[in-house]
């Protein structure tokens, strides 16, 4: 047996599995590389491969990283146009490996660099899950679209203020100007809540499943849509973004044919998505102050905050 990684007991994670029929014998363990939040990993006993997810290690936030949200929603989804690995176990007792952890479907495949026809079809996907009419899927209760925008905006002024270690010039500005001017939504649907290229599997130029659903719920599609358009943008974040990236407009096209959404109020998503993607990365530079990050890539992220904030404030 390998030695474990980091967050998780391989002998424990043995056991448990084996007594779930799943594997067979000790297990071997690769933890995925670039994940800046919950941590995956590939293991094997030599026969069968899963991939296992853990929250992080360190200062997780009350509503985030909830393996049991991630687990039902992606078992929902199963048999839709939506594709997502298959899911096996869910164990909710922390004392296993440490926190409460899933197993799901080893699906082959990767982030290549994004071309125009793959950002398209990245948009026919998104189209595709806000299409899915909640309780046909057993998500019928999955979150309270009534008030969606509203909590989202005071959802992530909490978050920003659970991971203050810094000033952030005029991020309470765009929090402001967000909460003051909330639209109307449209017909609520299943949101990912993180919908880009990195959080996607590609193989052959085709989506083989989209992953990280931990901030999934029910609530106002477009708030996907921005967030997906402001990745596009700042690609640095994304971590399979690097390519061909079409004009945002033109994607936004895209998806308001194949959804019939209305998106006269875009540029307010929009802003919301910057200070989501803002708060985001504050999180992840305050977990890398505190040496409680796992793997490459972190020292930059906090040199991202200002202009996802400035950007937010042309929009709003």
């Amino acid at each position: 047996m390998n030695a474990d990684p980091p967050g998780l007991d391989l002998t424990r994670l043995a056991e448990h599995l084996q007594r779930e029929g799943l594997t067979e014998g000790p297990l071997t363990a690769e933890l995925i590389v670039g994940g800046k939040s919950n941590l995956t990993y590939v293991v094997s006993d030599g026969t069968s491969t899963y991939v296992v997810r853990r929250p992080p290690l360190g200062h997780v936030l009350a509503t985030a990283h909830d393996m049991g949200r991630e687990y039902r929603v992606m078992s929902a989804l199963q048999d839709t146009g939506v594709p997502v690995p298959r899911t096996y176990h869910l164990c909710r007792d922390p004392e296993v490996v440490g926190a409460p952890f899933y197993v799901m479907e080893h699906v082959e495949g990767g982030q290549p660099p994004l071309t125009p026809a793959l950002a398209h079809g990245l948009v026919d996907v998104l189209a595709a899950l806000h299409s899915i009419t909640p309780d046909s899927v057993g998500l019928g209760d999955f979150g309270r679209p009534d008030g969606f925008l509203e909590r989202q905006v005071a959802r992530w002024k909490r978050q920003l203020d659970a991971s203050r270690s810094r000033e952030v010039p005029g991020i309470d500005d765009l929090y402001e100007r967000l909460a003051r001017d909330v639209p109307a939504s449209g017909r609520p649907a299943i949101v990912h809540g993180d919908f880009k290229l990195g959080n996607t599997l590609v193989a052959d130029g085709e989506v083989r499943a989209v992953l990280d659903w931990e901030m999934s719920t029910l609530g106002d599609p477009l708030t996907d849509l921005a967030l997906f358009l402001l990745y596009g943008e700042v690609s640095s974040l994304d971590r399979g973004s690097a390519g061909e990236v079409p004009p945002g407009a033109e994607l936004a096209a895209h998806y308001g044919e194949a959804s019939g959404r209305d998106l006269s109020r875009l540029g307010w998503y929009v802003g919301l998505a910057c200070f989501k993607l803002a708060v985001i990365a504050e999180g992840i530079h305050f977990r890398y102050t505190k040496g409680l990050t796992v793997g490459e890539g972190f020292a930059e992220v906090g040199d991202q905050v200002a202009p996802i904030v400035a950007r937010g404030l042309m929009e709003v």
